[in-house]
């Protein structure tokens, strides 16, 4: 038996407004200003859309439209990144998430993590988080634009998130995650850009562990001489774990928290 689903003339005119104008996600106002009535008659279209399937709530007034191929249940889903394009203007995907993007990590994050300057409420879309992480605005750069779905989102660059891996590890899964992300795009890197961004950055403990590291990973001898500084005292290697100082590295002027083992942990199951 065949299930229809009848649109009311103002359910009709909304999506059709908006399918011509190719609006994915529009909020309350966007809808008032399309039919050009009242707010409880505007809020009342949209609740029945949204009883019909045919809209999302993304956040508190912005709603995303299933489109025509979602069928009569509703049941479609759009990208992540997509939705986080449509929520925030100034961003970039970034962290665990950037490094799953770029395929640093095989490990699957539970949660789509977004870089902000300003704070925003985390929000929700079917079952996924999408949590934002403010950073301060000298930090915020490196910002690649990548195409899914015909549509454009952003995230951070390999080089950046790298650099992000080592300056967030709580972000990251840890510096050893970061230390696998380092070898698993080591062929891909544009180590030049990465030094310049090192530059501008200028956080002399990220310059220490991505030195750290790449010793232990024992490639690009070259990026170490020039990564390489006088360093005045100490600096913990993974602030995200227990500080709990198991040896020190003179070279790189780091207190060692995590062991050369657990630090390469990962390489066991390649």
């Amino acid at each position: 038996m065949t299930k229809d689903i009848n649109l009311g003339p103002r359910e009709s005119a909304l999506i059709f407004e908006l399918e011509k104008k190719g609006e994915k996600v529009f909020s309350f106002q966007d809808a008032k200003d399309l039919l050009d009535i009242s707010d409880s008659s505007v809020a009342n279209v949209i609740q029945r859309l949204k009883a019909k399937n045919r809209t999302k709530e993304i956040q508190k007034g912005k709603y995303l439209l299933s489109p025509a191929r979602s069928g009569i249940e509703g049941h479609w889903s759009e990208s992540i990144y997509l939705i986080v394009d449509s929520v925030v203007d100034e961003y970039y995907v970034g962290f665990w998430s950037a490094m799953d993007y770029w395929d640093m990590t095989e490990q699957v994050p539970v949660m789509t993590q977004v870089a902000l300057t300003k704070r925003k409420r985390n929000i929700k879309y079917g079952d996924q988080k999408i949590k934002f992480i403010t950073i301060s605005e000298n930090r915020f750069f490196g910002v690649a634009e990548q195409e899914v779905d015909d549509r454009t989102f952003k995230v951070s660059d390999r080089e950046k998130t790298v650099l992000d891996a080592l300056t967030y590890p709580q972000h990251c899964g840890g510096i050893a995650e970061a230390a696998k992300a380092v070898w698993n795009a080591r062929e891909d890197l544009d180590w030049r850009r990465l030094l310049i961004y090192l530059k501008r950055l200028d956080i002399s403990a990220v310059r220490r562990r991505l030195g750290y590291i790449l010793d232990v990973l024992e490639i690009k001898e070259e990026i170490r001489q020039e990564v390489r500084k006088d360093f005045m005292g100490f600096r913990w290697l993974d602030p995200s774990t227990e500080k709990k100082k198991l040896d020190y590295s003179k070279d790189w002027g780091l207190k060692l928290n995590l062991g050369r083992k657990e630090l390469l942990e990962w390489r066991e199951n390649l």
